[in-house]
Parts: structure tokens; sequence; C-alpha cells
């Protein structure tokens, strides 16, 4: 028994001293318990509003309040003119606008009815579809109070315009996540495991030795899979647009830049992992929680960001898939220039400058 327990202290030991397995051990299901606590809900909460009244008049002003007072909106703009409907979409300042009818409640007085449409970002066809029903909810709150109180009835029937996807496809959300998460898995995973092989078989000492120089020996490991991705991107490219209807509505030219831009940023991801770990467990394990969890999670593939803790959603600003997700639904989707989406392509670029100076500095280090 006394020699069990030498052995069971050995290994407690063994493990306490590792600092990294320690995280992995206790940090892991701390982060976990927390991401899928707050960040996985089906509640559309925070959504950006606007909303045109050429009324004015005291009902639409008593809808507007209870749309501003409600939990799940967020009423941002009052606009004057319809042109600038289309201006907010395409800057994406906005995931539905109310347009109340001329002469509002002169209509509700004289004829019982009245006109509102319900403009929504269909990009994501969940969330627009429980927009569309909280907003519809507390109009037909509001008739009914007023129908009380007049003693007359009243008819308001709110009028759905999906935008960027009428016919309400979930593929239309879900493409431009899964080449994110794709594209993230392929090189960030698979280029730190790549590297963090040979350091853990020592062949990388035998690689150093050669007349190449390190950085060439790096490119040269990251190059692959670079090529395996943009084999990814064409792939998934005719699928989404021959088997699942989505279109290319913007420029080929400018998601293909967009996608590479991207891809060089999960590749020097997965260099940055490789200059920390030493075991491909390790790295598998690294990528996975640091980077794929992060990406489903919190990159607004499937649940949006909007809804999150506000310190979740300051998280979710460094994780690049956010912004590669964004600027897909931008120009794939929605059709937009390559101007809407300089902000992302920026913050990508400057991402990517950040992580490669840092990991082949980090490298050397180890190396020399």
């Amino acid at each position: 028994m006394k020699q069990f327990l030498v052995f069971v202290r050995k290994e407690f030991y063994h493990i306490l001293r590792d600092k990294r397995s320690m995280m992995v051990l206790l940090g892991i299901p701390i982060v976990q318990i927390v991401l899928f606590g707050f960040a996985i809900t089906t509640e559309v909460k925070n959504s950006r509003v606007a909303i045109f009244d050429p009324s004015k008049d005291v009902y639409t002003r008593q809808i507007t309040e209870r749309i501003r007072a409600n939990a799940y909106f967020d009423v941002r703009f009052i606009l004057d003119s319809p042109a600038q409907i289309d201006q907010l979409f395409k800057k994406g300042q906005t995931d539905m606008v109310m347009v109340f009818g001329d002469n509002f409640a002169g209509q509700i007085n004289h004829t019982g009815e009245a006109a509102i449409q319900l403009i929504t970002d269909a990009t994501d066809p969940n969330q627009a579809t429980t927009m569309n029903g909280y907003a519809t909810n507390i109009i037909h709150d509001w008739q009914q109070e007023r129908m009380q109180t007049l003693q007359v009835p009243i008819q308001i029937k709110p009028e759905i315009k999906m935008l960027y996807n009428p016919e309400m496809k979930a593929a239309y959300n879900f493409v431009p996540g899964v080449m994110g998460m794709i594209f993230m898995l392929i090189c960030a995973m698979m280029t730190a495991i790549a590297i963090v092989r040979e350091k853990e078989n020592g062949t990388m000492e035998v690689l150093l030795a050669s007349p190449m120089r390190p950085i060439f020996i790096i490119l040269a490991k990251a190059v692959p899979y670079l090529t395996l991705s943009l084999v990814n991107f064409t792939s998934i490219l005719l699928i989404s647009v021959y088997l699942l209807d989505v279109p290319v509505a913007g420029s080929l030219g400018w998601l293909f830049v967009l996608s590479l831009l991207f891809i060089t940023v999960a590749l020097s991801l997965g260099l940055l992992i490789s200059t920390i770990v030493d075991t491909q467990v390790a790295a598998m394990l690294a990528s996975g929680m640091m980077l794929i969890m992060p990406v489903v999670l919190l990159s607004g593939m499937i649940y949006p960001v909007e809804n999150m803790p506000l310190v979740l959603q300051w998280f979710s600003n460094i994780i690049p898939a956010k912004w590669y997700i964004i600027s897909v639904k931008k120009l794939m989707i929605e059709g937009l220039t390559v101007g809407s989406v300089v902000k992302e392509m920026a913050l990508l670029s400057l991402m990517a400058a950040a992580l490669i100076t840092i990991s082949l500095k980090k490298f050397k280090k180890r190396l020399e």
C-alpha cells in the first residue's frame, strides 16, 4: 500500500509541475462552461432597429416607444428618408427597419386599418424570423389595447420583407461559417501539428542543419495546407452555387482575395501554436479549444454575437473568423462592393502581420 501511495504521489508531481497540462485540465472546463452558458442562446437580444415614420403621430410614437423599451430591440436610427434604409443595410448598421404608413393615426381612426412594413436582413434566417415574430407581437399587443380603448375593430397586418434571402434558406447563413471553420481547421490545426511533429520526432534539428533558412522551412510546411485550403475554397463555392443554390452575388475575385487573407491568418495562428507547445496532442488540444470552439460559438456562425454578454462581444472582436464571416456575407450573399468590407480586410491584415511577426520571432528563439 505504501508503494502504491508513492506511485500516486509521483504521478501528482508529474501533473502539477507541468503548468500547460494544468491549464488544460483546470482552465478549459471553466472556459467551456462560461462559453456554453452565455454564448448559446436561441433568443435574439439587442437587435439593431431603425424606424422610418413619415406620420409622426401619437400612435406611431406609442409603437416606437414600445419597440424602444423592449429588451429584444435597440432602436439606433430614426430615419428621415426611405433612401437611408438601403444605405443602413449596405453598411451593416441595422438588422431590421420598421416603416410606418403615411397618415397612420388617420387611417386607423377612419378605416380601422393601417400599414406597417418590417424590412429584415435575412442572411441569418433564424434571427430574421425571430425578430419579425417579436415585432409582430408588440404591434399585435398595441392593437388589442387600442381596440379595447376605442371599442372599434382595428387591423394592422405587418408586411414582411426579407432582404438578401427571400426564400429563407439556412445555407445562406451556414456556408460562410463553414468556410471559416474549415480554413481554421485545416490551416491552423494541421500546420501546428505538422511543425510540432518535427520537433517531437527530433527531425527539426536535422532540417535546421540544412542550408535552407528556417523561415523557408516553415513556409514549406505551410504551402501544402494553403494549397489544400484553396482547393476546398473552390469546392465549397461549387457545391454552394450548384447544389445549395447559394449565389455569389458579389465579386468572385475579391471573395478569393478575402479568403486568401483569412487563410494567411489561420496559418499564422497554427505557426504561433507550434511555438508554444511541444507535442502533437497538445497542439491538437490547443487548436481545438483555442480556435475551433471560439469559431463555432463566438464568430456569429451559429449564435448572433449581439445576444451575448458584453464581455463576450468584446472578446469576439479578436476572433478572425468573425470578421471573415461578416465579409463573406457582404460580398457573397448581399452582393456589396469591396468598399463595404474595407474595415474587415484591414483588421484581418493587421492580425496576419502581427501573428506572423510574433510567431517567427518566437520560433527563432526556441530553436537557437
